[in-house]
């Protein structure tokens, strides 16, 4: 039990230490791009900070116990030899995840802007106007769990090589980061081209901190699309 412990505690310290790493470049780059961005905001990055490391914890124990019973016991489908599986699924593995946070996300993040529920939980999220680099994880603990639980969920499920998985979690850290900063930091010729109406970047998540009511999606825009909530981009 000792083993499982101390990788709770492992798998905490490391989500802690790569969202202070990963906020902290782009806060960073945030003030050498875009000098006086976050002006101002210094109480609101403390508390941004603090109701984060409080998500590290709620997505590091169950990773942590997730990683030992993998490693001891078996546990999820997660595999280490990429000939376990044909080598063409290691791409469509990491593409599935995505999409399948993607639903997830859209369909949680909806309900979360019900009003009661956004009293009670997803407004906290939403005290950070405009969002900086530091709010990727500025969740309640209630948002946090829905959030952050589901790809360990999905481990049990989806077999997925582990440096798919790996890369996984990079796409989510990064994105949830850069689409927070308040400024678009990808180029206007990807953001504005074909592609683009299909991919969320800061210039498309920054409108939804704005109305609130549009613009629900993690990585892709095909929900928002579909249902028509989709109010494009703003100008961060």
């Amino acid at each position: 039990m000792d083993s499982l412990w101390l990788s709770a505690l492992a798998m905490t310290v490391i989500v802690a230490v790569r969202y202070l790493a990963t906020s902290g470049l782009f806060a960073w780059l945030t003030h050498r791009v875009r000098p006086g961005r976050y002006a101002g905001l210094e109480q609101q990055m403390r508390r941004e900070i603090a109701w984060s490391l409080a998500s590290a914890a709620i997505y590091g124990v169950p990773a942590g116990v997730i990683a030992w019973g993998w490693q001891k016991h078996g546990w999820t489908r997660i595999y280490a030899d990429p000939r376990d599986y044909p080598l063409w699924w290691l791409p469509v593995s990491f593409l599935l995840y995505l999409l399948l946070h993607d639903t997830w996300f859209y369909w949680t993040h909806r309900w979360m802007h019900r009003p009661k529920v956004f009293r009670a939980i997803h407004g906290i999220h939403h005290a950070s106007r405009p969002p900086t680099a530091w709010a990727a994880m500025n969740f309640h603990p209630i948002e946090a769990a829905i959030v952050g639980l589901f790809i360990p969920a999905l481990v049990f499920v989806v077999p997925i090589h582990v440096g798919m998985l790996g890369l996984v979690l990079l796409v989510m850290t990064v994105m949830g980061v850069t689409n927070h900063m308040g400024w678009e930091i990808f180029p206007r010729r990807i953001v504005h081209a074909p592609a683009g109406k299909w991919l969320i970047t800061a210039s498309h998540h920054h409108r939804h901190h704005e109305q609130y009511k549009c613009n629900y999606g993690l990585y892709f825009r095909h929900w928002d699309h579909l249902c028509k909530t989709d109010k494009g981009l703003s100008a961060p």
